[in-house]
């Protein structure tokens, strides 16, 4: 290729695309570096939220997520792509080369699925009852084994019980821990402006007494509304917790929502008991022992919910120099 790849529509639809990625608290915790044929990954570190994530593990799975979104975006442009992760073992914060390739015709699905980055809403508002059917749910199970992670629905009664006490038990100890609620102040706004942070009008209402889950609450003034009785979830694990295995498991979370949304499935994410490591550890027991969990998601049918906002692609992307080319 002749042409610097920010310098093309393709590659800036395809960074558009990867600003879309869901984040914790929508920190947006990414970075993009262009070249003539590829377009490099980082992970800000700035971004990071200190006390809900100090490994940088959710981090990490949100950058996943928005590399398939750069997949997506230049495959359904006809731009064929190779993707290498953890390219630089002296810099563990480069997490991804995406190398482009050649031109190609692009797939139905591929299209499918890139159309519905636009379409894909954290969705902290009520369902209504009418049930996920097994095809979408065996569709979105399929989804995360796509790219080597696995999804576990939690079908039988006394697991989701059991996954639900985690919540609430996460939620307490965050809701009592006053270095994650000033986290979370900063990244919830009230009416101002601003490209990054979850709007306390995004949070959704406060679930009425009896609710069987507890939603994170960004907006401590909401009505309380009765949620849906009957709730699907699913535990989004890996074999290993390595920061590959987390990149991989971003890169599934995404294909999951995707998958999701293109069924009209809305979706949202039950956080807390992963964000803490006894609650982790006792979900990961809960369901076997035999995986990692990275991600609790919600799932069902709902009105549409609004868009947060993203940081525009000159404000999370740049042109690489050419001696900074050469290195990679």
């Amino acid at each position: 290729m002749t042409s610097s790849p920010s310098g093309t529509g393709v590659v800036r639809t395809a960074l558009e695309a990867a600003t879309r990625a869901p984040s914790p608290h929508n920190t947006q915790p990414w970075r993009f570096e262009t070249g003539p044929d590829r377009i490099e990954v980082f992970l800000d570190r700035q971004r990071v939220l200190a006390v809900a994530d100090p490994a940088g593990r959710e981090a990490r799975i949100a950058c996943g997520a928005a590399i398939l979104n750069l997949r997506l975006a230049l495959a359904a442009a006809g731009q064929a792509s190779e993707v290498v992760l953890l390219p630089d073992r002296q810099d563990p914060d480069h997490l991804a080369t995406v190398r482009l390739t050649w031109r190609r015709q692009p797939r139905t699905r591929e299209r499918e699925l890139a159309r519905a980055i636009g379409h894909r809403r954290s969705n902290r508002r009520p369902f209504s009852e009418r049930p996920v059917p097994g095809w979408v749910r065996e569709s979105m199970v399929e989804a995360a084994r796509a790219e080597g992670a696995e999804l576990t629905l939690l079908m039988h009664p006394g697991d989701l019980d059991a996954l639900a006490a985690l919540v609430r038990r996460a939620e307490r100890v965050q809701d009592e821990d006053p270095l994650f609620q000033a986290e979370l102040r900063q990244w919830t706004s009230n009416g101002e402006p601003r490209a990054d942070g979850v709007p306390s009008v995004a949070g959704g209402p406060r679930p009425a007494p009896g609710s069987l889950l507890t939603l994170r609450q960004y907006d401590v003034h909401a009505p309380v509304r009765p949620y849906e009785g009957e709730v699907l979830v699913g535990v989004l694990g890996s074999s290993t917790d390595t920061p590959l295995a987390q990149l991989r498991s971003g890169m599934a979370l995404q294909r999951v929502l995707l998958t999701g949304t293109t069924a009209g499935i809305s979706a949202s994410f039950l956080a807390q008991p992963v964000e803490l490591p006894d609650t982790r550890a006792a979900l990961r027991s809960l369901l076997g022992g035999h995986m990692h969990p990275q991600a609790v998601l919600r799932f069902g049918y709902g009105f549409t919910a609004p868009a947060t906002r993203r940081r525009p692609v000159e404000s999370v992307a740049r042109e690489a120099e050419r001696g900074e080319e050469a290195s990679c």
